[in-house]
């Protein structure tokens, strides 16, 4: 019994040595296996980080801008070109004793001599129709873009959008010459136009909710949105210079039409809808927004219309974006109508000095867009107050300013610098109601961009149209008269939005009452987690 007891003893001693080995062994092979994987893993975060110097919400802000610098040059292009599609106007120097004088001889030598054959007998009115006619396609796609940005991410539906737009600006002088100049086919070609590029703002709204934090909104959604002026910038100027070198208005449809199919590619290329679909994004970034972006829900969301349609804040928010746009429209689409007919610019002037107003509004609303995060991240302003102040800003300043060029006179410089000036106030509209609908609902805010924006876009109906029958006769005091009904309009929508605005996440913005925002949400992989710890 003892021999067997002690054999027991010695045999148990056996196996635990043996079962130390191995273990050492084990561990040493684990250990191993862990330090390559580590390694691996390393290696793989500093290449990826290493190839994506610049985060990609700042290239989907890049390219953000891109597309509304594409979509306003499609949408001004005609403004420009329109001016040297019709037969000349028979003026009649004794119809306005405040008219310019100016020796019509001499500007009609210096006029570039565009083929006949390619101009057409356009009323004035009619003129209003087809530059309104943009905006009849433009309110109608709003809504249904915003809410199928919201159901299936922003990518596709404004990339579709554009490249819609693109290519019907491409063919526009091939329809006009097919039609000899039917001034109602040129409607039905804006039209649809407009009806692509109505999901542009919603979708892009939609993208901005889901890409970037809240202490970057006010720079980035400023850059995005901002891109209006460049685009105005560059459809005004590009144009003039373009039909002057050619003596042919069809060429400003072909480069930018082809300017709209490139962007296209290459934001089907670079652009995702949200930071957890993108293939290129670094696990930093990805885990930076996930903390940082907050009241955004993952689960499928039911627009609460009951609660929006209700809301104080959101009527107030159309109301400003109306006065907005109706001066904004009176500028973009009529300015170069004013510049020639009053200022008797020709159309290489016209087009450089028509684009001079909104390079001071796209520098105005890049600063103020910095200059309103830091007042809001160091707490001198309160987010309701800095968009109040801001929204006052691009709405008043306008309005004076417009006015005082009305009344300049035939000092064609001075009239210039006040619509400088007007539209240089007017670039504060982008921090201060722009942004707004990110604000109140990031988790609507595509469909409220869309109501916003669409019911804002009926003005881009009703300006040019109202425009052209009240300047028949193409005299300063016609003029004078479109800019007072501006001012009225911008007085009273500030009014209301001081008044009833806000900068407050609204309740009706959370989808569940017990729901967690995004930023909250854990992750529940630890591999994962340790991955993004270490990137």
């Amino acid at each position: 019994m003892f021999s067997y007891n002690m054999y027991q003893i010695i045999r148990t001693n056996e196996i635990r040595r043996s079962s130390a080995f191995l273990d050492q062994d084990e561990a040493f092979e684990t250990t191993k296996l862990l330090s390559k994987r580590t390694s691996s893993d390393d290696v793989k975060c500093r290449n990826k980080s290493s190839l994506f110097i610049i985060p990609q919400r700042y290239i989907l802000g890049i390219m953000g801008f891109l597309a509304v610098v594409n979509a306003y040059t499609m949408r001004v292009v005609l403004s420009v070109a329109i001016t040297e599609m019709v037969l000349p106007t028979q003026h009649n120097q004794t119809l306005d004793t405040h008219s310019c004088i100016i020796d019509w001889e001499l500007n009609e030598t210096n006029a570039h001599d565009i083929r006949s054959s390619n101009l057409y007998p356009w009323t004035s009115r009619q003129q209003g129709l087809i530059l309104s006619s943009f905006y009849w396609g433009y309110v109608i796609t709003h809504i249904p873009g915003g809410m199928i940005a919201e159901r299936f991410g922003g990518k596709y539906s404004l990339g579709l959008g554009m490249l819609c737009t693109a290519v019907f600006t491409f063919i526009t002088p091939f329809v006009i010459y097919a039609t000899d100049g039917n001034w109602i086919w040129v409607v039905i070609v804006r039209l649809l136009e407009g009806l692509g590029e109505g999901t542009t703002f919603p979708a892009l709204t939609t993208l901005l909710a889901n890409w970037v934090p809240l202490k970057e909104r006010s720079k980035i959604g400023t850059l995005v949105y901002a891109g209006s002026q460049i685009g105005t910038v560059v459809g005004n100027s590009v144009s003039g210079a373009l039909i002057s070198a050619t003596d042919d208005w069809a060429i400003v449809f072909y480069f930018f039409g082809a300017m709209g199919i490139i962007w296209f590619i290459l934001w089907t290329v670079l652009c995702y809808p949200k930071p957890e679909s993108h293939p290129f994004i670094s696990d930093k970034e990805k885990m930076y927004l996930a903390e940082h972006i907050s009241n955004i829900s993952s689960r499928e969301k039911v627009i609460p219309w009951r609660s929006i349609l209700t809301s104080a804040p959101i009527w107030a928010l159309v109301i400003a974006q109306i006065g907005h746009d109706w001066g904004f429209f009176t500028m973009v689409t009529d300015l170069p109508k004013y510049m020639k007919d009053v200022l008797h610019f020709n159309v290489k002037e016209n087009g450089l000095w028509s684009s001079v107003p909104y390079i001071l509004m796209w520098v105005v609303s890049m600063s103020s867009g910095w200059l309103c995060d830091w007042l809001i991240h160091k707490e001198h302003m309160r987010i309701s107050f800095a968009r109040k102040f801001f929204t006052t800003l691009a709405s008043m300043g306008p309005a004076i300013f417009i006015m005082a060029a009305a009344y300049a006179g035939c000092d064609r410089m001075m009239a210039v610098g006040m619509f400088t000036l007007a539209m240089g106030f007017m670039g504060t509209f982008y921090c201060g109601m722009k942004v707004n609908a990110l604000d109140l609902s990031p988790n609507y805010a595509g469909t409220i961009m869309a109501i916003v924006n669409g019911i804002g876009g009926l003005t881009g109906i009703i300006v040019p149209y109202l425009v052209g029958a009240l300047t028949e006769n193409h005299t300063a005091a016609e003029w004078q008269l479109v800019f007072w009904i501006a001012f009225g309009v911008f007085l009273v929508t500030n009014f209301v939005f001081m008044i009833f605005g806000s900068g407050e996440v609204q309740n009706w913005n959370a989808t569940e009452l017990n729901e967690k925002p995004l930023e909250s949400a854990h992750i529940k992989n630890p591999e994962n987690l340790a991955m993004k710890t270490k990137c």
